[in-house]
């Protein structure tokens, strides 16, 4: 019988190996490593994409300059981040998909999601639900442009706010939409705090001027 509770939910997604085929083909030819970081009850939920290759080989979600710049503008330290009774690391597939034979990042494959997706999201209950990036718009959201949708964070309600990907790549984007800065972020660490502020053990850092 298939244990489907949720304590025992994490295990079974850092055993699953359903895309060792896919991935022995892709140019990096390596194995499944499920990044799997959360525990059910906790307040905060990331949504990302996918664990790129510096993840990939730690074992832990966002240990690369994306990550720095995630928890800043989050106004969190390395020790509350990594929290994994209160902050949930849940990305759109466990695993780094691997590069094409151009270099670029493959995509999330699908499977992961069609086969975890429904049950994380059952034994999660988050005060807050941060979406970065597209894929994990697309999916919660149902939105296609990230632009227009990050710039409607307000829409969304209390409990969910649309970020871009934190990744250098997205700098030039940064610069050309000073109102991520001067507005959302604000916002943003406001709700993670309040989000975090009755747990004893928080350990938010105030936000950099």
């Amino acid at each position: 019988m298939i244990e489907t509770s949720a304590p025992a939910l994490p295990a079974r997604i850092a055993d699953c190996r359903l895309c060792a085929g896919r991935f022995a083909l892709t140019a990096t030819a390596h194995r499944p490593r499920p990044v799997v970081w959360f525990r059910p009850g906790a307040r905060l939920l990331i949504v990302g994409q996918a664990p790129g290759l510096r993840v990939h080989e730690s074992g832990r979600p966002f240990t690369d300059p994306s990550g720095d710049r995630l928890r800043d503008w989050m106004g969190l330290d390395e020790a509350t981040f990594y929290a994994r009774d209160r902050v949930a690391i849940v990305p759109m597939a466990f695993c780094f998909p691997g590069y094409d034979a151009k270099g670029a990042d493959l995509p999330p494959p699908p499977l992961c999601a069609e086969t975890w997706r429904a049950e994380v999201m059952a034994c999660l209950q988050p005060r807050l639900t941060l979406l970065v990036g597209g894929s994990a718009q697309r999916w919660h959201l149902g939105t296609r442009e990230v632009t227009a949708t990050v710039a409607r964070w307000r829409d969304f309600g209390p409990e969910v706010i649309p970020l871009p990907h934190p990744s250098w790549r997205n700098t030039g984007w940064l610069k050309r939409n000073p109102w991520f800065a001067n507005d959302l972020l604000p916002d943003l660490r406001s709700r993670v705090a309040d989000c975090l502020a009755d747990q004893t053990e928080a350990a938010i850092r105030p936000a950099r001027s």
